[in-house]
């Protein structure tokens, strides 16, 4: 991934957009299913000390707070009961905010990007298992 990533040119726009998706995977709101959930984590992860074009350090360092949260045993995501309500609310409104920033066609053009660069078809040693373990959350 972070090959793919590193021969890319990113445009700022899409990395919102990833950020986004990643806060909508914390939130629980992601209906991809859970391998593409894994890429969406790794994609972020490789692509989150690039700028981006509304969503800034702030973001990322939010990101970076609640995963190490759920790491220290909160669970994988915001449909793990454990959450606590204070830090599922703060998740929503990060994800809301950021949405309200990206146009419905940037995030259309984005993910149709990406399933055209291939990165949902990945090889063996990109699996879901084998890229879980190296993410941050």
């Amino acid at each position: 991934m972070k090959h793919w990533v590193a021969g890319r040119r990113w445009d700022p726009a899409e990395v919102d957009c990833a950020t986004a998706v990643m806060l909508k995977i914390l939130d629980g709101k992601c209906k991809m299913n859970p391998r593409v959930k894994v890429v969406m984590v790794a994609l972020y992860d490789a692509v989150k000390g690039r700028p981006g074009l509304r969503l800034g350090a702030e973001v990322h360092d939010f990101i970076h707070w609640v995963c190490g949260r759920l790491a220290r045993g909160a669970g994988a995501t915001a449909e793990d009961p454990l959450w606590e309500q204070p830090l599922r609310q703060q998740v929503y409104e990060y994800r809301v905010l950021a949405e309200t920033m990206i146009s419905r066609p940037v995030m259309k053009a984005f993910k149709a990007a990406i399933r055209r660069d291939g990165v949902f078809d990945l090889p063996p040693e990109c699996e879901p298992a084998a890229l879980a373990e190296a993410l941050p959350c």
